[in-house]
């Protein structure tokens, strides 16, 4: 394992991108017991964002990607929660400088990490993609129909989420969203062909995060896929507590479903966009793993 540095009793991080997803980041980092955060950097001091950060005695800097060219504090992890337009050009800056990147973007630039089922094997990675809000919830359930499961012919998943807990960089990645889900659950199932539908939901009162999978296969074992669901959902919920199954497994005529419900944790996001807090408690769990080695190490 490659050694990892530490500073104090906490693992050093920053987070790149002060709008929701990384307010939210933030709040979770300020009650870990393995992370602090060095500096909260964007581009707008006046932010809704930095002004949260600054009111918690947190750095914070305006000057996007070339805060982590000029500064002399010691970084070791940073969040990037910008767009996958931006990542492409952060990776390499921040590899260059030894620092590891976990990407809250649908970039696909590093290792596809959802912590429940590959989480030893993404320590040695600089670069961590943490797919996507329905790719995070999607997965465990793909995987587990591809481990159990005889031939798995179409895999379908289906996220709704409350239409205000879509912002502007959702809105903006959307067609990377449905590659990088379409990519991550094709990886881990081994379905031969996937298809991602996002919903956006204008209801009032807002709905939480609903994901279904849906999958066509050849032949099936339903108490296997029960056994192994009944060891992997409860790995999500060791850090994602609002995430439970709602429907499921039901095998009709050779299509499996599983539907899932995601409620937040109402850190700064409101508990219906469980769709954000999912990728922000994978995030997370992946940082804490990170400063533990460091520890260990």
């Amino acid at each position: 394992m490659v050694k990892l540095l530490l500073h104090g009793s906490r693992f050093p991080v920053a987070i790149l991108g002060t709008g929701n997803i990384g307010t939210d980041l933030l709040l979770k980092i300020q009650r870990s017991p393995h992370l602090v955060c060095r500096a909260f950097v964007g581009r707008n001091t006046n932010s809704a964002g930095m002004i949260k950060a600054r009111s918690l005695g947190v750095y914070c800097s305006d000057r996007s990607i070339d805060y982590f060219l000029e500064t002399n504090e010691r970084i070791d992890l940073v969040f990037d929660a910008t767009s996958a337009k931006d990542h492409l050009r952060h990776a390499p800056v921040f590899r260059e400088l030894g620092i590891r990147a976990i990407d809250l973007t649908p970039s696909n630039v590093g290792q596809m990490c959802v912590p429940a089922i590959n989480m030893a094997s993404s320590l040695n990675e600089w670069n961590l993609n943490m797919v996507t809000c329905g790719g995070q919830a999607s997965s465990p359930l793909a995987w587990a129909i591809g481990q159990t499961q005889g031939g798995i012919e179409y895999l379908e998943v289906v996220s709704s989420i409350a239409s205000k807990s879509a912002g502007p960089a959702t809105r903006l990645n959307l067609d990377e969203y449905i590659h990088s889900t379409e990519k991550a659950v094709a990886q881990l199932s081994g379905a031969s062909q996937t298809k991602a539908i996002l919903v956006l939901n204008p209801a009032e009162p807002c709905i939480e995060m609903q994901t279904t999978v849906l999958a066509n296969v050849r032949t099936t074992n339903m108490s296997a896929l029960e056994q192994l669901l009944a060891d992997v959902v409860p790995r999500v919920q060791a850090y994602v507590p609002g995430y439970k199954v709602v429907l499921g497994p039901i095998l009709d005529n050779g299509r499996i479903t599983i539907m899932v419900r995601v409620r937040g944790l109402g850190d700064y996001l409101p508990e219906y966009a469980g769709n954000l807090d999912i990728i922000n408690c994978a995030a997370i769990a992946m940082a804490e793993e990170y400063a533990k080695a460091a520890h260990a190490g």
